[in-house]
């Protein structure tokens, strides 16, 4: 886990009392997950666009930079090889059979190309009138030694879930020195560190808390709620919020 430890315990009284980060949607418009690299010459205005979702309130957007395209000559600086399966474990969801950038994932549920605007305000605004959005609320507290992330009731939804805990890098500009972009100086926003699953929602609500120390030496924090199959690929994220440093 990393030293990440999540604890269900609802009726443990905090240390102190509870802060909200800042004013926040409980329940955001829904999660772009874009995969995207330096290496590829059709990502620069995908990642430019996605710099504008970053920027907005009410929309959970995470860049997951991926390596298959290293071998064109620049070695993307911020790919792991866990964003790389991330991707691959969306293509079997899908019953894709590649992958490709730039693609956004929405809500867990579709793919898009990640350049596209119309795509990905279409899919965002879509599954926001048939129910396919944030169906649960999150609702991200602290104390000074912790952050309590509590998750709303399913009602009659799905009823298990993943907490999943990702963490990402603040903006940066990279100067790409070969390969399809040699040359470019490009500024990336929440690029994709790590990925942890921390813990199991049930379908009612329940608290569950993180060190505050664990949270202040990352870039940003997201919690998405997503469900999995039972094959164990990844499904339709349910709720989802952004934890912020103190």
């Amino acid at each position: 886990m990393g030293g990440v430890a999540l604890a269900a315990e609802p009726e443990k009284p905090a240390t102190d009392k509870p802060q909200t980060d800042k004013p926040q949607i409980d329940r955001p418009l829904g999660v772009v997950e874009l995969f995207t690299s330096q290496g590829c010459s059709s990502c620069p205005p995908a990642d430019e666009f996605f710099a504008e979702l970053a920027g907005k309130d009410d929309i959970i957007a995470l860049a997951y930079h991926v390596n298959y395209w290293d071998y064109l000559g620049w070695q993307d600086t911020l790919s792991t090889k866990e964003n790389t399966e991330r991707q691959y474990d969306y293509m079997r969801a899908f019953g894709s059979r590649s992958v490709y950038t730039p693609q956004a994932v929405i809500n867990g549920r579709s793919h898009v190309n990640g350049a596209s605007r119309k795509d990905v305000d279409g899919a965002l605004a879509r599954m926001d009138r048939t129910g396919e959005g944030m169906r649960v609320a999150i609702k991200v507290s602290r104390t000074s030694d912790r952050v309590m992330i509590d998750a709303g009731d399913a009602g009659n939804g799905p009823a298990d879930a993943h907490v999943v805990i990702v963490y990402f890098d603040p903006p940066q500009m990279v100067k790409i020195g070969q390969g399809e972009n040699s040359g470019r100086s490009l500024t990336y926003w929440n690029a994709v560190s790590d990925i942890q699953t921390a813990g199991m929602w049930h379908g009612k609500a329940q608290r569950y808390e993180l060190p505050l120390t664990e949270i202040a030496k990352k870039g940003g924090c997201a919690v998405l709620l997503q469900s999995v199959g039972k094959d164990g690929m990844p499904g339709p994220i349910l709720g989802a919020a952004f934890i912020h440093k103190p």
